[in-house]
């Protein structure tokens, strides 16, 4: 079958004509891939290509955090137009993903969760961002305060809260990801988390949460709110 040209195949079966007929609800991410890819290689379609690519790179939320040359030593036969083209449709998404409200109400770790979580999904490193909210608990801003392997030095609360005083917010949630996609938070989490708790006391700052951001996998609650712990 990888072998048989899309052409080939049963019309309900080709994923152009099938998104045509059924909309593209009605595709695997495969056949959605291979509609964006549109040609295969020598003995492989290009459903057979985007099944490969999927495969290898853990699915279609790991492949969104590939550069262009990453999606290329996974996909033989994808070259650097196309390869470009896939990360910029990517990104496309991501941007629609944040841009879907552009006033959240951001007072539960899952609204922050839905709001940015795909974003923090398709990032390799750990990125430590202050949510800075108005009296309704709205987005005001968002400011990263760190990227990389989170610390305690890092994330001391005056880098932290420095943008809450100089945007005026009535309040600020906290959050950062974990990239392996388990949201279980680390002794150091804890006591950064409590460190911020003492610092917003002292500042008179309210901070509704710090919000650890992973993954579904598995059906596992996807994040970790230290607020619903107990902790703030």
């Amino acid at each position: 079958m990888e072998a048989t040209r899309l052409q080939e195949m049963p019309i309900d079966e080709r994923p152009r004509e099938k998104a045509e007929r059924h909309g593209f609800e009605a595709l695997s991410d495969a056949e959605l891939l291979a509609i964006f890819i549109r040609t295969g290689i020598p003995g492989k379609n290009a459903l057979a290509v985007a099944r490969d690519l999927l495969r290898d790179c853990g699915g279609f939320a790991q492949l969104s955090r590939c550069t262009p040359k990453e999606i290329r030593r996974h996909a033989k036969g994808i070259g650097p137009a196309k390869s470009l083209e896939m990360a910029a449709a990517f990104e496309i998404g991501k941007r629609l993903a944040r841009g879907k409200n552009l006033s959240p109400v951001l007072d539960t770790a899952e609204r922050i969760f839905d709001f940015f979580g795909h974003e923090f999904m398709a990032m390799r490193q750990e990125s430590l961002r202050v949510l800075l909210l108005d009296t309704k608990l709205r987005l005001i801003r968002m400011e990263e305060i760190s990227l990389g392997s989170l610390n305690e030095c890092i994330a001391h609360p005056r880098e932290i809260f420095r943008q809450a005083l100089v945007h005026s917010a009535f309040a600020v949630a906290v959050v950062h990801n974990h990239p392996s996609g388990d949201p279980s938070p680390s002794p150091a989490d804890y006591r950064i988390t409590r460190n911020l708790k003492e610092g917003a006391h002292f500042l008179q700052i309210n901070l509704i949460d710090h919000v650890i951001l992973g993954s579904p996998d598995g059906g596992r609650v996807p994040y970790f709110s230290f607020k619903e712990a107990g902790v703030i």
